[in-house]
């Protein structure tokens, strides 16, 4: 049996390890494969493991042999679903591993605007406090987040894992999710999105990119926040609109952003969210713990071998 990773790099840039895979067969390792060279390079696989090189219905029907594809993430779109159930390919994801890493990350990018630790650790390093008259000083403002208010957008399994960070800060928690239900946390409520908006300190997406959600951050709902209000988006990049996000930065309207994610990554310099006002943004990192891919790597290995035994997990198509 032949496995092709097609985008191996950004999963394990060398601090894990692949060897476990042998056993299934015999393994091609690309660190990037450009689309062009898809089918080039998977020619006799079997197996195909890809994270972000896409597996369009064209490459898919000059892969004879291909019986299976191994999404190394939660998200599938780069695999055409229809296209591999028509040739009767067993597609998979790895539907939990980032929880606990990502829901931290959003506190780190929330907490950096509390803070600013990184700002006034330069500002020290400049030499700004041994000049300073005083014991302390601070350069920007300074925020305590118990009592205030952290409203969540999609309550899954992240969603409810910063509830429960943001439970154990003291915040209060309102959330808004299609399909509510029983939760178990202090000072927790269900509310309407409008609501959401205008209670929330802090907004947090953990919600899927659909029809409905797409561009969710703009000018409208902008609108109903509070004037300090941050918004964090470590979800999916196409939740925010960049310009109506960066024009209410500019304009003060909101106090500012924290974004791992935008729509179109890398971004380029045209993007008006890389030059806006007490916005962060981080290059996708919140999977990026090696714990995550380490749990990652695992959960694609252990998708494969359930495959093997004629008893796929986490299959995606029908």
């Amino acid at each position: 049996m032949k496995i092709c990773i097609l985008d191996g790099y950004t999963l394990n840039p060398g601090d894990l390890s692949w060897e476990e895979l042998s056993r299934f067969g015999k393994i091609d390792l690309y660190d990037r494969t450009p689309e062009d060279l898809v089918v080039e390079r998977a020619t006799d696989a079997d197996i195909i493991l890809t994270n972000k090189t896409p597996l369009r219905k064209t490459a898919l029907e000059k892969l004879p042999k291909l019986k299976y594809i191994g999404v190394l993430a939660t998200g599938f779109d780069v695999v055409d679903i229809e296209a591999a159930s028509e040739r009767k390919i067993v597609v998979t994801n790895i539907p939990t591993y980032g929880t606990l890493s990502v829901a931290q990350m959003a506190f780190a990018l929330l907490l950096e605007h509390c803070h600013h630790v990184q700002r006034h650790s330069d500002s020290v390093k400049k030499g700004e406090w041994s000049e300073n008259p005083d014991w302390c000083y601070w350069n920007y403002p300074l925020v305590e987040l118990a009592g205030k208010t952290m409203g969540i957008v999609g309550l899954g399994r992240i969603g409810l894992q910063t509830a429960e960070i943001a439970s154990a800060f003291g915040m209060a928690v309102v959330a808004y999710d299609y399909y509510p239900r029983d939760i178990d946390l202090p000072n927790f409520k269900w509310v309407e999105l409008h609501e959401l908006l205008k209670e929330a300190d802090v907004i947090s997406l953990h919600c899927p990119l659909t029809s409905e959600t797409e561009e969710l951050i703009n000018e409208k709902n902008i609108s109903m926040m509070k004037s300090s209000a941050f918004i964090i988006n470590n979800s999916r990049g196409k939740l925010v609109n960049n310009d109506h996000l960066a024009e209410a930065l500019n304009a003060g309207t909101i106090a500012g952003a924290g974004l791992d994610v935008l729509a179109v990554e890398p971004p380029d310099d045209t993007n008006p969210l890389l030059q806006a006002k007490n916005c962060i943004i981080t290059p996708h990192i919140s999977w990026a713990t090696k714990d995550s891919r380490s749990r990652l790597l695992n959960m694609a290995i252990d998708n494969i071998e359930a495959f093997i035994n004629n008893n796929p997990k986490n299959v995606v198509n029908p």
